[in-house]
């Protein structure tokens, strides 16, 4: 989507230019009202001149005239059922008594949308139906609620419009920034669809999701996830960065799912390898499946009730090198571990446990205490039973193949106090039913080669869940990439489409081959990313910001990166940076606090949807949402903790 002012016609053009040399296949532009839409047909007549002939789609909210005028100029129109006819934002509740009474309203509906449809079918004009999460009608929020069905229902309604005239050029969108919401969404029209006998094209996209790697993690994970099923046809990154940037994520999540679907010989035969199994899950509604903890027992020192978390653990790789004496006050940092007196401890977002593929030896008495002291807070160390059989450490977990775990009978090496076992998606189900015999404290896995990862593991789960084994299960991601952007779009993409069905505890990245290594601490980092991405672990302040556009009225870049900057330290809360009122409190519907330019240089500040603060100078505006986070009792100090840890090293 362009940033530009639309009614800057040579910037729009030279923007637009940029994004089709990238390879974009359409472009969005804004159109607020008369002078915009009298833009784009300057725009559209001076990219034909330049040779240029890539689509332009008017982005319209609130305007069923200016849409009809702007019809004229571009190839495609996109209207928001939930403002285009009904543009209130006021929550106001209605009261419908039956269906039918809520049927009745749509007459207005009609009235707006029929000459606009009429207008497209006339000039072979495409439309996106394009429904937000948060921004429905009233009327459907009071008959529906704030869910997916009502965004479902939201942009059926439009289509009945649209198909009563025999006009059919529409695609759908079900946006939210909520990857769950917005997966779910989706698989409900594409039900509902089926239900219908339709078939129209799936826009897809993450709506707001921010930039850097937590963009493109929840992008990953919602479009990933969809494509992985089949659904997409067109898709859309949006990143609160300049549009070109958008261009690499969306092509890149295009070949990871060509990569997985059966479409390509290789993968179809990794689908066809998977032993059959029958998929209960159900697409209405999201249940994450609860892994048990490991438990402690009271004869034991250590509580091994911490080596995973009841919202999603990060399990980081670590190599004895990083436990020397010189290396480990940083590791300890790496970890994500607070210090006094250079002894480690858990904080908010330190990994809950470390896997070491090797360890120590006994005559490395400061690698050993090392180990030994993050043992002592709850972290857990994992390692192969085949080393600990060979170097013993103290209360470690042995990790066995499953095989070998049961041929032991879950026998564990010396010095080892729990068991996890490794699977792999070939395992026939009699074996797999016998998990539940040895009781292990976590399950890790990685399914094989030559299966299908997604449907691998969607078998593995339907097992365990038939046989009522409850344990904890791990991720085991390995990666050959050394590109940051592209680990983010990848296990956005393998494992959230598996967190998003509610089925797994936690991740452990493992980067292999020869490629320069990510730091322990990035890695840790990307995988909480991905277990907030995924509505499971708050460790940070999560952040809705729009894409920018040319309604957009501060710099939306430097302002969400020092909005990031003084509030990214409050997990739990979710801020929303909104460039203007069409995203602003029905987009941030998942926010607690927001940031929405209603003129230029003015802010308006918000509690969940509720304007509390009014047409604050900009200058002012981030000082003026701190405060009012603190007045909400959501405020911790940035340097509280580490002050704290300073007086008690002193």
């Amino acid at each position: 989507m362009a940033t530009t002012s639309t009614a800057d016609v040579d910037a729009t053009i030279d923007q637009v230019m940029r994004c089709a040399d990238k390879g974009f296949d359409l472009v969005r532009v804004t159109v607020q009202g008369k002078r915009e839409a009298n833009a784009c047909a300057k725009i559209r007549e001076g990219l034909f001149k330049k040779g240029y002939d890539i689509p332009l789609c008017a982005d319209m909210h609130f305007q069923p005239v200016i849409a009809q005028l702007v019809a004229d100029a571009v190839e495609k129109i996109r209207i928001n059922p939930g403002n285009f006819a009904d543009g209130r934002k006021d929550f106001e509740e209605k009261v419908y008594e039956t269906e039918d009474d809520y049927v009745k309203e749509r007459e207005y509906l009609v009235e707006a949308m029929l000459p606009l449809v009429e207008k497209c079918k006339s000039l072979n004009r495409a439309m996106r139906i394009g429904t937000n999460h948060g921004s429905l009608s009233s009327r459907v929020l009071s008959f529906y609620g704030d869910t997916p069905r009502g965004m479902v229902e939201s942009a059926v309604e439009f289509a009945d419009i649209c198909r009563s005239q025999d006009y059919h050029n529409f695609v759908f969108s079900m946006k939210a920034s909520n990857p769950l919401v917005m997966v779910q969404s989706y698989r409900l029209l594409a039900a509902e669809q089926y239900r219908l006998g339709w078939d129209y094209p799936l826009h897809l996209g993450v709506t707001e999701a921010g930039e850097g790697e937590d963009g493109r993690m929840k992008s990953a994970v919602g479009i990933g996830t969809l494509l992985a099923d089949g659904l997409g046809d067109t898709i859309r990154v949006s990143l609160t960065e300049d549009p070109e940037f958008e261009y690499e994520p969306c092509n890149r999540l295009a070949e990871i799912a060509d990569s997985r679907l059966a479409i390509n010989p290789e993968a179809k035969a990794r689908q066809e390898a998977v032993k059959t199994y029958v998929d209960t899950r159900d697409i209405t509604s999201y249940k994450r499946r609860h892994g048990d903890l490991p438990e402690s027992k009271e004869e034991e020192s250590v509580d091994v009730s911490g080596f995973l978390h009841k919202d999603g653990a990060v399990i980081s790789c670590v190599t004895p090198e990083m436990l020397s004496e010189d290396n480990v006050q940083y590791l300890y940092q790496q970890l994500g571990c607070k210090t006094a007196v250079g002894m480690p401890f858990k904080d908010v977002a330190t990994s809950d446990s470390i896997f070491m593929r090797t360890v120590p030896s006994e005559e490395d008495t400061a690698a050993r205490t090392a180990l030994r002291r993050l043992i002592e807070v709850s972290m857990g160390v994992i390692v192969p039973a085949e080393e600990l059989e060979k170097n013993p450490l103290p209360n470690a977990v042995a990790l066995m193949e499953l095989e070998d775990a049961l041929a032991k009978d879950g026998k564990l090496p010396e010095g080892a106090i729990r068991l996890a076992v490794a699977i792999h998606g070939d395992e026939d189900e009699e074996t797999l039913a016998k998990i539940k015999d040895l009781n292990p404290s976590m399950i890790f896995l990685k399914i094989s080669d030559g299966l299908s990862q997604l449907h691998g593991s969607r078998r593995v789960f339907e097992i365990l869940k038939k046989n009522g084994i409850t344990t904890s299960v791990v991720h085991h991601f390995q990666t050959d990439t050394d590109d940051s952007n592209e680990l983010a779009l990848q296990i956005g993409t393998k494992i959230g489409s598996l967190l998003t069905d509610g089925d797994g505890d936690g991740v452990m990245v493992e980067q292999v081959g020869n490629k320069s290594p990510f730091t322990v601490d990035f890695i840790r980092t990307t995988s909480f990313s991905l277990l907030q991405g995924c509505r499971m672990r708050n460790t940070k302040t999560e952040f809705v910001s729009c894409p920018s556009c040319g309604r957009t009225l501060f710099d939306l870049q430097d302002t969400t990166a020092m909005i990031q900057e003084e509030t990214g330290h409050l997990p739990g809360v979710t801020v929303a940076v909104m460039g203007c009122i069409v995203n602003g409190p029905g987009e941030m519907a998942d926010a607690d606090f927001g940031y929405v330019g209603t003129l230029p240089g003015k802010i308006d500040l918000y509690y969940g949807k509720e304007v509390v603060r009014k047409s604050i100078p900009e200058e002012q505006a981030v000082d003026e949402l701190i405060e009012l986070i603190k007045e909400y009792d959501m405020w911790k100090e940035k340097e509280e903790e580490e002050e704290e840890a300073a007086v008690a090293a002193a």
